[in-house]
């Protein structure tokens, strides 16, 4: 890998990261109207979802398609979450190209996230959930990530033998 390219990736890290901090450590806006999301737990002004595959549980809780594409959309979006991210590392650092690294790095993240709001909620009222969903499909994202990138290898090496 290039000086040049081996900057631009860990830029690219950097400004992704920061965009995490951003996206999961600042107070998320109450739900509009009309959405709420099935199987809420509350400790004092701590919320937690703790029930795994959750949407999938509470899904005849679900009163309209405005929920509906609330509850996907939020699942599609944890699972893009790290990806870039992973992907990233996934082209910088070799040792993380295994499947159990990946999937113990983002498992890590994704529970580092999770916690990290909880913290900021009880000091702050961030309005944060902690999802255990979350911890799975972020997971199942830094998964796609390594398939991405061994794709991307294979599709490279073949072009270069043509």
């Amino acid at each position: 890998m290039t000086r040049k390219r081996e900057l631009i990736l860990r830029l690219g890290v950097a400004i992704y990261s920061f965009c995490i901090v951003c996206f999961c450590f600042t107070p998320q806006p109450q739900l509009p109207t009309g959405v709420e999301t099935p199987g809420i737990q509350t400790i004092g002004r701590l919320v937690f979802l703790l029930t795994p595959f959750n949407s999938l549980w509470n899904l005849g809780e679900v009163t309209s398609t405005i929920q509906l594409f609330w509850i996907f959309l939020q699942n599609a979006l944890n699972v893009l979450l790290l990806l870039p991210l992973i992907f990233q590392l996934l082209y910088l650092n070799p040792r993380l190209r295994k499947t159990t690294s990946v999937i113990l790095l983002s498992f890590l993240l994704s529970l580092s996230i999770e916690c990290t709001q909880l913290v900021l909620d009880f000091f702050f009222d961030f309005n944060r959930v902690f999802e255990i969903d979350d911890l799975w499909t972020n997971t199942l994202g830094g998964l796609l990530a390594l398939a991405a990138y061994r794709l991307l290898v294979k599709l490279i090496q073949t072009h270069l033998k043509e």
